[in-house]
């Protein structure tokens, strides 16, 4: 491990916020302040301080609140995407309810981080496999990377398998899977 290497980092997967007219809530925005209290909560029980590595898509809901509680911290935020950054709004920020308001975060945060988003390679992970189980893994085996001793999965989650594939379900299993610690913020108990 080279010597500039964070001491910890911190991994984050987690709802997004509820689209418009969701049937069956999972993330309501009201929730919001909520989970940006937990999500802060967590980031602050990892240990990690300024300089640590903070590894999260983005998305509206858990991904943003994170990456602002760890700039916030002083922790270096690094944005993984799964498609180019338009693509990326258009799917994963603006169909949330607020999506407008979320995207201006986004954007307000993308500024200050010091590192630019990176994007999903062509080819990245298995063959044909769903765009955000290949991002998930990609993120995993970048923090990863860093050494499994330092690394905290830190996920905002009820506990079900989720709308599809690559969800947090999915980063769940694959995060315990490969010996993570892992801080389960579980939104039935917090909501």
């Amino acid at each position: 491990m080279d010597a500039a290497a964070p001491r910890r980092v911190l991994l984050f997967a987690g709802h997004r916020v509820d689209a418009p007219g969701r049937a069956e809530p999972r993330f309501p925005a009201a929730c919001t302040g909520i989970a940006a209290q937990a999500i802060a909560g967590a980031v602050d029980a990892s240990g990690a301080a300024p300089g640590a590595m903070a590894i999260t898509q983005g998305a509206a809901g858990g991904d943003l609140l994170f990456a602002e509680a760890c700039a916030a911290r002083g922790l270096r935020v690094q944005l993984m995407l799964p498609f180019a950054e338009a693509e990326f709004a258009r799917r994963s920020i603006l169909p949330s309810q607020d999506g407008a308001a979320w995207h201006a975060r986004w954007r307000l945060l993308r500024e200050r981080l010091a590192d630019a988003p990176r994007v999903l390679p062509d080819g990245t992970g298995a063959e044909g496999g769903d765009v955000f189980e290949r991002c998930n893994a990609w993120m995993l085996d970048a923090a990863l990377a860093h050494g499994a001793e330092r690394l905290t999965f830190i996920c905002l989650w009820d506990g079900s398998q989720g709308d599809g594939p690559g969800g947090t379900a999915q980063m769940v299993d694959a995060a315990r899977g490969r010996g993570a610690r892992v801080r389960w913020l579980d939104t039935r108990a917090l909501w």
